[in-house]
């Protein structure tokens, strides 16, 4: 059997991705993630903070590079990845995610919550509008637009 090796997380970024390039012209873009959680401490909730070091390679990074501000919220999907080294005689090590795929999600320095930035990478639905502008239903024959279908009486 194989191991498994994957890693989504949503969470906000603390600072500024830095785009730089390895000797070999590969585009490397990295950004860090604050993770918070609530967990109880007695009788009381306690909020935590968890930070995350990740890593874009390749194109996706640099397009990215300039969206991935401090405060954004982004969704990561990716794996971890030990980085290994020694330092004045100290063995050292780092974890790291290398990122497959990052989501840009609303809130945050530059996006308006939940919507579709045009890269591909938002959250947001897709409006159903004829070529007038006009709200049409979608073409599945679903219900039309603002009607979900469903009535407000649930039974449960």
């Amino acid at each position: 059997m194989a191991d498994i090796n994957h890693v989504v997380l949503v969470g906000r970024l603390t600072r500024d991705a830095e785009l730089k390039y390895t000797a070999g012209g590969q585009a490397v873009c990295k950004f860090s993630v604050a993770i918070n959680r609530r967990r109880k401490s007695g009788d009381q909730w306690v909020d935590e903070a968890n930070f995350f070091d990740i890593v874009l390679w390749g194109r996706q990074g640099e397009a990215l590079n300039q969206y991935l501000v401090k405060g954004k919220q982004v969704g990561v999907d990716g794996e971890l990845r030990q980085d290994r080294w020694e330092q004045d005689g100290q063995n050292r090590s780092k974890v790291e995610i290398v990122a497959n795929n990052i989501q840009l999600l609303g809130g945050g320095p530059g996006g308006s919550g939940g919507s579709n930035n045009g890269y591909g990478q938002g959250g947001g639905y897709q409006e159903h509008r004829n070529e007038g502008g006009a709200e049409r239903p979608p073409r599945d024959g679903g219900p039309p637009a603002g009607d979900d279908g469903f009535s407000d009486d649930v039974p449960f």
